[in-house]
């Protein structure tokens, strides 16, 4: 196959990569290795980290689109109760992490609406499900990627003027010979108050895999895995006490905090407020990220709430996933882990009334399209990570050293986002690193690779470090970087330019700007305080 885009990866920032390069009247290969695209909101089933404003403004306009998209599928096709249907922010799991948080599949159908115009117009052509096995380069350009179908094997070769890496590990990055991060760089390399004296490549953030459970009459417990007895007994140094407990340190204070896990609470969904401003959310593990609110539909349609769970108990960080010699069976164990919580809810997890047990716990692979029952990816919260024209770094934003300043404002600014450095534990055996944030903007800088000239990064690969990834790692974030990465290579094939050029060219850099502008692109934010 030829094409103008090539994209490979099909999560947020790919699809939205896809979308802006189609609006500029490219043509487009977009690939995904899972059955959904969507990624993280999709196959990995996490409901989106969103910033307090996101009603408001500091989201793209296609964003914004795809969130509308949700709500107005839920009021088409859901029996939602008449207060539901009216309430203009429908949150249908009314979970406290988000304001939207909502079944994947709804997220997948939307997404594919949005994409369906051009797939029936012949100029995009998604390739599904195909991981990419190979790359050819001549010098500093990329001038093909060979495909390979998960199932059958079958491979497909691909050329293009402008190949973007969408993929959730930055897996083009080596196959392309793209000199690229992992892990902590060193505070000699950055100057971040919060890194290390000296880098550690394998040091990332942990994987979790997913899982979606209502609680219904009846016993569903799950056979009991082979390692669970690890995994029950599993007592982190850093984290005082067993990793399986409703006892875990909080994120911001690293204090014991006791969680509640309460199924089918009985609050009122129409009261939850998702601010992370004013509470994280996580007292109640069952509402935290709950997808769907069975007090918003009509009585009788969900015989139960359904809670997705991504828990810290869930994360695995006993190894990492990348640039390992066997990163399969790595997964493999998160996924063995990720098991072990659910039969330990379902079997030992501390009741209110004094009992233990939950099995009454259903897991719901059909909410979330796994063929073992849970989620079809692992969330990955790191990638590898280009090393880039301008890489942004922990002091460009963080609360404390920025102040009333603001984020660092950067001259090439492609959009903006919004959240709190939020690393989970790692793999090096490092505890959370919480920081609060300034509203911030992403450089086009950090979406061009210092050598390589025709590709992108439109993901969590972009130039951050460990620690920015915190921030820049979440949803409509990733969503605007694969968006203008899009855009950027629509740009340089319309005026035969280069994206280096476009960066350090003023006029070809406001014109581009403008053109952001014209889609509904934020680039600035108002004045408003981080947190």
């Amino acid at each position: 196959m030829n094409t103008d885009v090539l994209i490979v990866g099909g999560g947020l920032g790919g699809v939205a990569a896809a979308l802006a390069a189609l609006r500029a009247g490219r043509s487009v290969v977009l690939t995904e290795e899972y059955d959904w695209l969507g990624g993280q909101l999709t196959s990995q089933a996490v409901p989106p980290d969103e910033h307090s404003w996101v009603e408001q403004f500091g989201i793209t306009a296609s964003y914004r689109a795809l969130r509308t998209g949700i709500r107005d599928y839920y009021r088409r096709h859901y029996p939602l109760t008449t207060a539901a249907r009216a309430w203009r922010d429908l949150n249908p799991g009314a979970g406290h992490v988000s304001r939207l948080c909502h079944e994947p599949r709804v997220a997948v159908a939307v997404l594919e609406s949005m994409l369906m115009p051009y797939r029936s117009g012949g100029r995009l052509r998604v390739l599904q499900p195909y991981g990419p096995a190979a790359a050819d380069t001549d010098g500093d350009r990329v001038t093909g990627v060979t495909l390979r179908h998960r199932d059958t094997g079958e491979t497909v070769h691909v050329t293009a003027a402008y190949v973007l890496d969408a993929t959730e590990t930055g897996e083009l990055l080596p196959l392309t010979g793209t000199e690229y991060v992992t892990g902590f760089e060193s505070q000699a390399d950055t100057g971040e108050p919060s890194a290390p004296a000296t880098a550690q490549p394998a040091n990332m953030q942990a994987v979790s895999v997913c899982f979606a459970v209502d609680h219904v009459d009846g016993d569903h417990t799950i056979d009991r895995p082979a390692r669970y007895g690890f995994w029950r007994d599993y007592t982190p140094p850093f984290w005082g006490g067993p990793l399986l407990s409703f006892r875990a340190p909080s994120p911001r204070t690293l204090e014991p905090a006791e969680r509640v896990f309460a199924p089918n609470p009985g609050d009122d969904p129409l009261a939850v407020d998702a601010d992370q401003r004013r509470n994280p959310g996580d007292s109640n593990l069952w509402t935290f990220r709950r997808i769907a609110a069975r007090d918003l539909f009509a009585p009788g349609a969900y015989a139960s709430d359904i809670c997705l769970v991504n828990w810290p108990m869930l994360d695995y960080f006993e190894h990492p996933v990348i640039d390992v010699p066997d990163p399969a069976a790595h997964l493999a164990a998160a996924r063995e882990q990720a098991r072990s919580v659910l039969y330990w809810l379902q079997t030992e997890a501390p009741r209110p009334d004094g009992g233990t047990g939950f099995p009454g716990l259903r897991l719901r692979g059909d909410v979330t399209g796994g063929a073992d029952g849970l989620a079809q990816a692992p969330y990955i919260r790191e990638s590898r990570r280009i090393r880039a024209e301008y890489t942004v770094v922990e002091q460009d934003l963080a609360l404390a050293v920025r102040g009333d300043k603001g984020a660092v404002p950067y001259h090439d600014s492609v959009g903006v986002g919004m959240y709190r450095i939020d690393l989970h534990p790692s793999t090096g055996g490092d505890h959370y690193i919480d920081v609060g944030c300034c509203p911030f903007q992403i450089p086009l800088g950090a979406l061009i690779p210092r050598r390589m000239d025709n590709l992108l990064a439109a993901g969590k690969n972009i130039g951050t470090t460990h620690i920015t990834n915190g921030a820049y790692r979440l949803h409509p974030v990733e969503w605007n970087a694969g968006e203008a990465a899009g855009a950027l290579a629509a740009f340089c094939l319309d005026r035969a330019s280069t994206p280096r050029a476009v960066r350090n060219t003023p006029a070809l850099l406001e014109e581009f700007q403008t053109r952001l502008d014209r889609d509904g692109v934020e680039r600035h934010w108002p004045d408003v305080a981080g947190y």
